[in-house]
């Protein structure tokens, strides 16, 4: 669909941008980072990441970003594209919270903030986007009528097959008895003319 084609490039083109600029320029994101890495190892229990580890993890996530951003643009695998930037920007929403800085670097890192869920939102919406085909839902469902409905008719042709069956052994148990009736007949006769 043409709206799809359009609208892909237009979604992935701050994904891809932002991971340049990450790859590109590390020092402006190593900050943001240092916060968010810092939750995540007082909560672990780990050390703290240097500023060369730190710098290498934020090239490494704008480099996938920036992939991931290429592969949505171009419609490769758009949906595990569009999933994974979400997962990838959801770690920057975290970083870019706003809920514990104070005064103008608050109103900025909440703007940051709302950019990166409506990016989150956007991305999802994208991945679990189904081009007008059927979903995995409903083809289970298919699936399971279109059983059911096989099932059904095998089990009427099986009834059907019986009951042919039973009226061949019925007729065959007639012809059985007119033969032996039309043999009996004929053995009296016999005996008839013997005596």
């Amino acid at each position: 669909m043409l709206l799809r084609r359009i609208a892909r490039p237009l979604l992935a083109a701050p994904f891809v941008y932002d991971g340049i600029q990450a790859v590109l320029h590390p020092a402006e994101h190593v900050d943001a980072a240092r916060e968010g890495s810092t939750i995540v190892t007082d909560a672990v229990g780990a050390e703290p990441l240097s500023d060369r580890q730190l710098g290498l993890l934020v090239r490494a996530h704008g480099a996938v970003t920036a992939a991931a951003g290429i592969l949505l643009a171009v419609g490769r695998t758009p949906r595990t594209a569009a999933l994974a930037l979400a997962a990838l920007t959801a770690p920057l929403a975290v970083a870019h919270q706003p809920f514990t800085s104070k005064g103008a670097e608050r109103s900025l890192r909440t703007a940051a903030f709302v950019k990166d869920l409506g990016k989150v939102g956007a991305a999802v919406i994208a991945g679990v986007d189904l081009e007008g085909r059927p979903g995995v839902t409903y083809r289970v469902q298919q699936a399971r009528e279109h059983a059911a409905r096989l099932a059904e008719a095998k089990a009427e042709t099986v009834k059907a097959t019986t009951k042919g069956e039973a009226a061949k052994v019925a007729a065959k148990a007639d012809a059985a008895k007119a033969a032996t009736k039309a043999e009996a007949q004929k053995l009296r006769a016999k005996v008839a003319e013997a005596v």
